[in-house]
């Protein structure tokens, strides 16, 4: 029985160690794609900021709905630009021939981004961009250095500019600010919102079931807790005589 017990401890924690798989360096996205009015923040500021050049093609628009809880009529109304036919997927609006004779390779799809590189990573890359008139396109970031994408939530945030260090006799990034004058719509804290909207949305868009899927867990877990007591009682009586 106290085996059975550590293993399923085991299984808990060691889950939970394995989902966040977030390093010291990674900022928390603290996550909730059960939060329905952080999805339709986050929908709408990636429509508006993203799908100019990202697509989502594994995701469909009527996948919406549900989890935004909103109807079908508010997606096509206020999501979607141009034509639509149900089944479509989300695609960008730039179509990935011009992408890449404009920039040498078309962007990449963010369906799975949040899976593949993780929430942490996604929302920290959208808080670690800095101008850098060194750059060909005018931005940097601390995470991904030389990344060939510019900062297009600036409008939001403002004009970061970056913090540098000596480190072995060379200079280096040791974190980014938005000094007075350059700030932009929105203060610190609302842009960390809006950028912990956005990156819960690409959770949602990377496993559209997770929220039904955390929701069952707690019950299987549940029932397999009960189960174990119940089977333990179970065993205790069946070798009462024996012993």
């Amino acid at each position: 029985m106290r085996k059975l017990a550590l293993i399923l401890l085991l299984g808990l924690f060691s889950g939970g160690a394995l989902g966040a798989g977030s390093s010291a360096d990674l900022m928390d996205a603290q996550v909730d794609v059960s939060n329905e009015a952080s999805l339709q923040r986050g929908a709408n500021l990636f429509a508006n900021n993203c799908m100019g050049c990202h697509s989502a093609k594994y995701v469909r628009w009527n996948a919406l709905p549900e989890a935004l809880g909103i109807p079908m009529a508010m997606v096509e109304e206020s999501l979607i630009y141009g034509a639509y036919t149900p089944g479509d997927t989300i695609n960008a609006a730039m179509r990935s021939e011009d992408a890449a004779d404009w920039f040498g390779a078309a962007p990449p799809d963010l369906s799975l981004t949040a899976r593949s590189r993780g929430a942490d990573w996604v929302y920290t890359y959208l808080n670690s961009f800095y101008e850098d008139p060194d750059a060909s396109i005018g931005w940097n970031n601390t995470l991904l250095a030389n990344s060939s994408m510019p900062h297009v939530l600036w409008r939001l945030q403002g004009v970061p500019e970056a913090r540098y260090e000596e480190s072995h006799g060379e200079l280096q990034v040791a974190g980014i600010r938005v000094p007075e004058g350059q700030q932009g719509t929105m203060t610190e804290e609302e842009y960390h919102q809006a950028t912990r909207d956005i990156t819960n949305f690409m959770a949602f868009m990377a496993e559209p079931v997770r929220a039904k899927r955390q929701e069952m867990g707690v019950w299987v877990i549940g029932f397999l807790v009960i189960f174990t007591v119940l089977a333990w009682f179970m065993k205790r009586e069946y070798w009462r005589d024996i012993h």
